[in-house]
């Protein structure tokens, strides 16, 4: 059974044949190159790369370290072994400096130079599912997986490109579930600092008495419990992106220990006297308005003026009523593809109903009413049976979904437009109340003509009285 295969270059052909016969006796697919001349012209012309190269470095016209070049200017991503019968420190030093997997001297022990192979395809085997990996992060956190059309949803899009290239402390506001989390990752994955650590933490969710050494790690015998040295968030994050949570419920106390790390970014772990320091990018969010707290003398002002540097702003999904099918959807294809399930989309009934809910737990709630949805249909198209009841209306609030869920003997026959007019002239005022009256900007968020818009407005009695209450 092949293991791997091998390209192994040396102009010496009867070095190159005894290196070749020693491969082949071990399971390699072997495949030689008198020269490094001859190697290039080889990787051009196979289907594949090598899984490893094994390359002398002293070889006339291309030798072995402009070979090394050669394969890393090409992207070609084989890793190179390079061996030599005349080894020295600086030679070895270059070609480690120029990527080399390995350096090994001539006369080459067997087993060493097997390790060396297997180590050179190992670690290139976890380079490729790291790459796999990230691009898996890039698209499910990258700018390019949020969704939303919405006016607001745009600009936090537009914030989010310019300020991740930075280093600004980003603050984001909003209800629980309105995607923060999400957005601060979208930042992450936009800026140079990608390729390091992206640490989270919510703070709500961390007693107060061990929220000071989850954030800045303690050291064995610290206090009670400490049986060992932890490394704490900050440090955890060095080199990349630190995300905080429900950075509100934060105590006075640790507000100021925040306020000083942020000034100074460095700081002191529980129950130590040696400094640390740090260079992380401070991302924070609040579910509550952190000026409003200021005011109540419940949330330092010098810590608020620091943090809030560029401010995000994320609306609650009862006012992005335009996005609701276009998130309902993404779930739908993203719980599809993971469940190995076809679901091509929602019928009519049940996009109503899924367009005119609230959600008071705002996309995360969306997110887990699609996934139970996905689960629970035997449907490629989701119907309202696979539905939470809680979203098919009450007994004040009939409209289609409430028709559905009547007894078959109570049902009055009507047209699917006559069902759907409530759940429509629901969503209406929902984005009406969202855009405080203002009819055009109501109509394009909802992607119809301002004319159409008047006449579903006469159509279903919206007018005056509800623009009177909602002032």
């Amino acid at each position: 059974m092949t293991k791997a295969s091998i390209l192994i270059v040396d102009d010496d052909p009867i070095v190159a044949e005894s290196l070749s016969e020693l491969l082949t006796e071990s399971g390699y697919s072997v495949t030689t190159a008198l020269g490094g001349d001859e190697a290039l012209e080889t990787l051009s012309s196979l289907e594949s790369p090598p899984d490893a190269i094994l390359t002398d470095v002293l070889m006339p016209g291309t030798d072995g370290l402009s070979l090394l070049r050669q394969v890393r200017e090409r992207k070609i991503g084989s890793p190179v072994i390079m061996l030599t019968g005349y080894g020295t420190v600086e030679s070895a030093v270059e070609a480690l400096r120029l990527g080399a997997a390995d350096y090994l001297t001539k006369p080459v022990v067997e087993h060493e130079l097997e390790l060396a192979i297997e180590r050179a395809i190992q670690q290139r085997a976890l380079i490729q599912e790291n790459a796999v990996l990230r691009r898996q992060l890039d698209d499910r956190f990258g700018l390019d997986s949020l969704v939303g059309r919405d006016s607001r949803m745009q600009r936090v899009y537009e914030l989010v490109s310019a300020v991740a290239p930075s280093k600004t402390t980003v603050l984001m506001s909003g209800e629980s579930g309105t995607g923060k989390s999400l957005i601060a990752h979208a930042i992450h994955v936009k800026s140079d600092r990608k390729d390091k650590p992206y640490v989270e933490l919510a703070c709500g969710s961390i007693p107060e008495t061990l929220l000071e050494s989850e954030l800045f790690g303690h050291v064995r015998g610290s206090f009670t419990g400490a049986h060992t040295d932890k490394i704490g968030k900050f440090q955890a994050a060095h080199g990349g992106t630190l995300f905080l949570d429900e950075i509100n419920s934060a105590s006075p106390g640790m507000q100021l220990k925040l306020l000083r790390v942020l000034q100074e970014r460095r700081f002191e772990p529980v129950g130590s006297n040696e400094t640390i320091e740090v260079d992380v990018r401070v991302i924070l969010a609040s579910n509550e308005p952190l000026d409003a707290l200021v005011a109540e003398g419940k949330f330092r002002q010098d810590l608020y003026y620091r943090i809030n540097v560029v401010q995000i702003d994320l609306p609650p999904l009862r006012e992005r009523v335009s996005d609701i099918p276009l998130l309902a959807k993404h779930f739908l294809d993203r719980f599809g593809r993971e469940m190995g399930k076809e679901l091509v989309g929602f019928t009519d009934e049940a996009l109503s109903a899924i367009a005119g809910y609230s959600y008071p737990g705002n996309v995360r709630e969306l997110q887990n009413v699609i996934e139970r949805a996905a689960v629970l249909t035997t449907r490629p198209t989701i119907d309202v049976d696979a539905l939470p009841p809680g979203m098919l209306g009450s007994d004040d609030d009939v409209g289609i979904a409430g028709a559905i869920t009547e007894r078959v003997e109570d049902w009055e026959p009507m047209s699917l437009a006559e069902a759907l007019r409530e759940p429509e002239r629901r969503i209406l005022i929902r984005a009406l109340e969202a855009n405080g009256w203002n009819r055009s900007k109501t109509a394009e968020q909802l992607e119809i003509n301002r004319t159409t818009l008047y006449k579903k407005m006469k159509l279903y009695g919206i007018g005056e009285s509800e623009e009177r209450c909602a002032g």
